[in-house]
């Protein structure tokens, strides 16, 4: 272990690719499985954490987050397993963030317990309606009342840093409907809600349905709800903010909104390029400007590491150039409401920002999509509409 990368932050995510059914909208790794493959996963997954121990002996783990599928879908004496091998393999700092992903209908009070003595510090549950019509629409498992049952419950067992998670422009959504879902929310008083628009992905059910624009004629003679259109989806997006802000959600990322002090560090970690080590099926990894993903065959993920072969984990790796890495900086930087630092950039690249992107930077200013404030380069109201474009701009390869 070199002194360069001595006691360096790290950050964990767990892929969990199970679910009880697959949602309309999802095209996640993920689906329905049967206990005895979940228990050779979740065993696989163990020996694979137990690999990392000499290679990361020299970071400090500064958050943890278990996404999927969903997490909660374990048992207690499996989640209690892979914190085990997570606390044998790495030093995880006394104030790491510790996130775990859950939803309604897969969570007991048991559950919520052996999180807390786990370290688990930070729930982030997927409730994406208020309106039990949308959540069926959607192919959710759970109602809301489910839902509240489920908040409460976390509560009770003293969680204080929970995120709500919300899907906007649902088929049949208003923007009264919309505003019913974020009120009703807001009122729980979460810590943190994600608010991300639906997207209608290729291979879904909803793309068979809505992903086609050749079967728009049939969507009009049928009774099937409609998507919203893009006004709707405008005014959805500035009303969001609009409305959690007067309930004291600032709005630190495109989608994510936090009370002070509560902004997911896990998600910031990624916008600002940190160290980060997947671990699962098809988990991704960035380690010192080195991507790489794994393969997506469960079985023969379970496989490989049945017949001790992790390095064949791998699927994907690239090591990034300087130029892919301060393309990087910008267009994920620019996620952040608080933009860009250019005294950052010229620490991290040795180089004035001007100097690199000086054009596309006056363009996009006279085009009225950033402004420069306070040494930051960050998006307009305008630009936030278009930021797809405007990140798209830095990459000048």
């Amino acid at each position: 272990m070199t002194n360069k990368i001595k006691n360096q932050n790290l950050q964990l995510y767990l892929h969990i690719p199970f679910c009880v059914r697959k949602c309309a909208y999802c095209d996640f790794l993920s689906g329905p499985a049967g206990a005895e493959e979940i228990e050779r996963y979740v065993a696989a997954m163990m020996e694979e954490i137990r690999s990392y121990r000499q290679q990361y002996a020299g970071y400090e783990v500064s958050t943890v987050f278990l996404g999927g599928g969903t997490p909660s879908i374990l048992t207690e004496v499996q989640m209690e397993g892979v914190f085990s091998a997570l606390r044998e393999t790495f030093r995880i700092h006394e104030d790491a963030e510790i996130s775990i992903e859950m939803n309604p209908g897969t969570v007991t009070r048991e559950k919520l317990r052996c999180y807390r003595k786990a370290g688990i510090n930070r729930l982030s549950i997927g409730l994406q309606s208020v309106n039990n019509e949308e959540l069926k629409l959607l192919g959710r498992i759970h109602t809301m009342e489910d839902f509240l049952s489920t908040y409460r419950m976390a509560r009770e067992e003293k969680f204080t840093n929970i995120n709500i998670d919300l899907i906007s422009a649902i088929p049949g959504q208003t923007t009264e409907s919309w505003l019913h879902t974020l009120k009703t929310v807001a009122d729980l008083e979460p810590e943190h809600i994600s608010a991300y628009s639906l997207i209608v992905e290729e291979g879904t059910p909803f793309f068979k349905q809505y992903g086609e624009k050749e079967e728009t004629s049939v969507l009009q003679s049928s009774d099937i709800p409609k998507l919203p259109d893009e006004e709707d989806e405008r005014i959805i997006y500035k009303d969001t903010e609009k409305f959690l802000k007067e309930r004291k959600y600032e709005r630190y990322e495109i989608s994510n909104y936090a009370k002070p002090g509560y902004e997911c560090r896990h998600n910031l970690g990624y916008w600002q390029r940190e160290n980060y080590l997947g671990i699962g099926l098809g988990a991704a990894s960035m380690i010192e400007n080195r991507r790489f993903t794994h393969l997506t065959d469960r079985a023969k993920y379970v496989e490989l590491i049945e017949k001790n072969q992790f390095k064949q984990l791998i699927e994907e790796q690239e090591n990034l150039t300087l130029q892919a890495q301060m393309e990087e900086f910008m267009f994920l930087g620019l996620r952040e409401m608080k933009g860009i630092s250019k005294e950052k950039f010229a620490e991290v690249f040795g180089k004035q920002i001007e100097s690199v992107y000086g054009e596309i930077l006056r363009t996009l200013r006279n085009e009225h999509l950033i402004v420069d404030e306070k040494n930051f380069i960050r998006l307009t109201e305008y630009g936030i509409d278009i930021s797809n474009y405007v990140m798209s701009q830095f990459l000048i390869s």
